[in-house]
C-alpha cells in the first residue's frame, strides 16, 4: 500500500454508528506505520467547497480508483488506522490529484 490508494474500511460516522467505507490513504505515520486516511462518500451534498475534492465518474482519475459513483474525498473526515486493519488497495488517484489533496490540507492547517 502507499499514500493515494483507496481502500475500504470500518469508519465512525457522526452518528456513532461504523460502516465500511472507501478512504483514501494519506501517509504512513510514525512510529508504528499507521495510515492517516480520509473518508470517501458517495453523498455530494457533504461538500466543503474549495476544500473536498469531487471525483467525478467521467474524470481521467475515476477509472483507477475501484470507487463506483461519483464521490467527494471529506478532507475534514480524517482518521487513522493501523496497517494489519488494511486488507489492500481498491484502486487508486493519479499522483497530479493526490498532491492537490495534500497541497489543500497541508494549506488548511497552516492557517
Amino acid at each position: 500500500m502507499e499514500e493515494g490508494d483507496i481502500i475500504r474500511i470500518d469508519l465512525p460516522q457522526a452518528d456513532g454508528k461504523v460502516k465500511v467505507r472507501p478512504a483514501l490513504l494519506l501517509k504512513k505515520m510514525q512510529p508504528f506505520g499507521d495510515w492517516l486516511m480520509c473518508g470517501i462518500s458517495s453523498t455530494l451534498t457533504l461538500e466543503v467547497k474549495d476544500f473536498d475534492i469531487i471525483i467525478e465518474d467521467t474524470d481521467a482519475d475515476f477509472n483507477n480508483t475501484g470507487l463506483k459513483h461519483t464521490s467527494l474525498i471529506r478532507l475534514g473526515f480524517l482518521s487513522t488506522r493501523p496497517k494489519a486493519r488494511i486488507t489492500g488497495p481498491i484502486g487508486s488517484l493519479r499522483t497530479k490529484t493526490y498532491r492537490l489533496i495534500i497541497d489543500r490540507l497541508t494549506d488548511y492547517l497552516k492557517t
